[in-house]
């Protein structure tokens, strides 16, 4: 099968993580892959040194004509069966890119959990062959949004199983942690729908009952100013340690006693999948699609959102009970395993494309299926 897979993003967030998941695997399997994605990307840059095809798009506004000029030149070339647009600025090409055709080829992804916004947003997922859902909860947003149920499909992502890179406490050691102290790790963008705010909230109240433990916060974006001043204000310093984007996150996050996202916001949460894959217990606000991967008392704990108290409570409880930790870890690699490999999302996309690509299409060998 010719796929053309279309990415507007401008940073490395879990969404190109997909991205790439996907054209490398379905090129693994014998599929003839392209991407076409943002200019100077660090999908582009990622993409390529995979060995994916990728030709590089000048994304710019909502109605810039010059990407849709690009992707129709790509879709005249490649001639594939299906293209797959992973946001909303590449839904909005690939729709013009193939007008008519786009009922009949175009699969759109929506990865956040908010109604889309305008008669047009609706109109994009409305109009396109096939919609693909990464959580239950953002096919119910689309449902209400008027999207025809024949069309929508519920496709979870997915992260590849690998073994725990080796180092992982040396280098939370060289963040300033201490030796043998328990760690709180979370790994998100400094944006508002991360909610560090309220994480940083429940680490003032779990200082005082654990004083010992240390909360490790990796990655960037506009918030790390106000955030790392919140953490001054609140007394923090040294115990909350802002670790900045970081390439090792398969070293750090093993390392984690617990795993903590504190989103108001989360399609379905790609790193709380990362921590399952590693077995770390997770500790979660019941955002968007997370109930859907971290079962209550199962695999973690799950809190309301914004509500700093609750948040603080569970990670209390999760450090004073270390056995009981595990056990939700050992319980969390299980669910992974279950419902959340990146073979299993390769394959079940494939299978919403079987349904658009004409007879004869999906008939190489699927080499890489297990």
């Amino acid at each position: 099968m010719k796929v053309l897979h279309v990415d507007s993003g401008r940073d490395w967030r879990g969404g190109q993580n997909q991205v790439l998941l996907a054209c490398t695997g379905m090129a693994a399997r014998g599929h003839e892959v392209v991407l076409a994605c943002r200019r100077g990307s660090p999908l582009e840059e990622r993409a390529r040194a995979q060995q994916v095809t990728v030709s590089a798009v000048d994304f710019g506004g909502e109605l810039s004509p010059r990407p849709a000029w690009q992707v129709a030149r790509l879709v005249r070339e490649a001639q594939p069966h299906v293209v797959q647009a992973h946001d909303p600025h590449a839904i909005t090409a690939s729709h013009a890119a193939l007008r008519s055709r786009a009922r009949r080829q175009l699969v759109a992804t929506r990865r956040v959990d908010f109604v889309p916004r305008g008669v047009f947003a609706r109109w994009k997922y409305r109009a396109a062959a096939r919609v693909v859902a990464v959580s239950g909860a953002i096919r119910r947003i689309l449902a209400d949004a008027g999207v025809d149920d024949a069309r929508l499909r519920l496709v979870y992502e997915g992260v590849p199983d690998r073994p725990a890179a080796a180092g992982g406490r040396e280098a939370l050691r060289v963040l300033g942690v201490p030796e043998g102290a328990p760690v709180v790790g979370n790994i998100a963008a400094l944006v508002d729908h991360k909610d560090h705010a309220t994480l940083l909230r429940a680490a003032a109240l779990v200082r005082p009952k654990r004083p010992d433990a240390r909360f490790v916060i990796v990655g960037d974006g506009e918030l790390r100013g106000a955030l790392t001043a919140q953490a001054r204000a609140a007394g923090l310093d040294g115990y909350v340690l802002f670790a900045g984007f970081r390439e090792d996150v398969d070293r750090l996050l093993p390392a984690f006693d617990v795993f903590c996202l504190s989103s108001h916001m989360e399609g379905l949460g790609t790193i709380v999948l990362d921590a399952m894959a590693f077995a770390r217990p997770v500790v979660a606000t019941a955002a968007g699609g997370i109930p859907e991967s971290v079962a209550d008392g199962v695999t973690g704990r799950l809190v309301p959102v914004r509500d700093h108290a609750a948040l603080a409570q569970a990670l209390v409880a999760m450090l004073d009970d270390p056995t009981g930790a595990v056990a939700f870890g050992r319980a969390g690699r299980a669910r992974y395993e279950e419902r959340f490999s990146a073979e299993r999302m390769v394959s079940e996309t494939l299978a919403v494309y079987q349904e658009l690509a004409p007879q004869g299409a999906t008939s190489r060998p699927d080499r890489g299926r297990q």
